[in-house]
């Protein structure tokens, strides 16, 4: 059994592709993650010519009520922010005291990234065997590594942990995070006791262990907090039945309110009983425990 060492949740409000293309949504949004108590405002970086096919890049988006483009490639540029723009994001998110953090999904969009020096970069699970843009991430930046696990085989998780331990990096600069990847993702599938296996594989062997949840309801978060993800990350929206695929896996302002409450609260009763009888039962236990059985 490992000492999770209980310490507050830090909650991700995962933006990714919910502003629309749009900065002025985007703030608005890393705006009302700070007033929600969010710890964290993140983002995605792609470059589509370098992750795309020119088949793929050209297709027709699968689900074009969701489409911003007459293509698949169209649709993805016009949600990207350039390198510039995510500067503007993360200085508007230090003006304001919420951490900026990025996703990165290819090599050039790491380097983009690494060059503005957050704390720390996020590898979606999609892209945790993209080892050239891994190499980049674990030599050429100083922060640290977050990386999803959904969709990946036990094997590929320890190719990854290996990978960091290979200079050092997976104990002090490495997060891994349970994640199941789906858009929304049913409690069946949420398998929370998959953070009990990356403590009992990887506890000791890298910085921290979180969870990605794409689930619906705010109670699995809490559940995962106890079982001793140090990270919560979210998907966040303003409205769950705006244009997009992630909208409808996002928590609304009220949720995301609720869930920094609730994490909140749980941490604070994580704890021993700091004597046999507390204070707040003291009157209780003169009052009943004297009464003739």
């Amino acid at each position: 059994m490992f000492d999770f060492s209980y310490q507050a949740p830090k909650v991700i409000a995962e933006i990714g592709c919910n502003h629309m293309g749009d900065m002025e949504i985007a703030k608005d949004l890393i705006r009302l993650a700070k007033e929600c108590h969010c710890q964290v405002a993140k983002f995605q970086k792609r470059n589509n010519r370098e992750l795309l096919t020119e088949e793929q890049y050209s297709a027709p988006h699968p689900n074009p009520w969701n489409s911003y483009g007459d293509t698949y490639g169209a649709h993805r540029e016009y949600l990207e922010f350039s390198a510039a723009q995510h500067q503007e994001l993360k200085d508007y998110c230090e003006s304001i005291g919420v951490e900026y953090c990025t996703s990165v999904w290819d090599v050039t969009s790491a380097n983009e990234i690494i060059a503005l020096n957050p704390g720390f970069i996020k590898v979606p699970s999609a892209c945790n065997n993209n080892y050239p843009m891994l190499k980049v991430l674990r030599d050429t930046y100083q922060g640290e590594v977050h990386i999803s696990f959904g969709m990946t085989t036990q094997a590929e998780e320890e190719e990854v942990v290996k990978f960091f331990e290979e200079t050092g990096a997976a104990k002090s600069r490495l997060v891994i995070y349970s994640c199941t990847s789906g858009y929304p993702v049913p409690f069946k599938d949420i398998c929370l006791l998959e953070i009990n296996r990356l403590y009992k594989s990887f506890g000791t062997r890298v910085k921290e262990i979180g969870f990605s949840g794409h689930h619906l309801g705010i109670a699995m978060d809490v559940a995962a907090y106890t079982l001793g993800a140090r990270w919560i990350e979210r998907h966040f929206t303003k409205d769950r039945t705006w244009k997009g695929t992630d909208h409808a896996a996002s928590l609304e302002v009220p949720g995301m309110q609720k869930l920094v409450r609730d994490l909140e609260h749980t941490f604070e009763a994580l704890q021993p009983k700091g004597t046999e009888i507390l204070e707040i039962e003291m009157v209780q236990r003169k009052k009943l425990k004297n009464q003739k059985v």
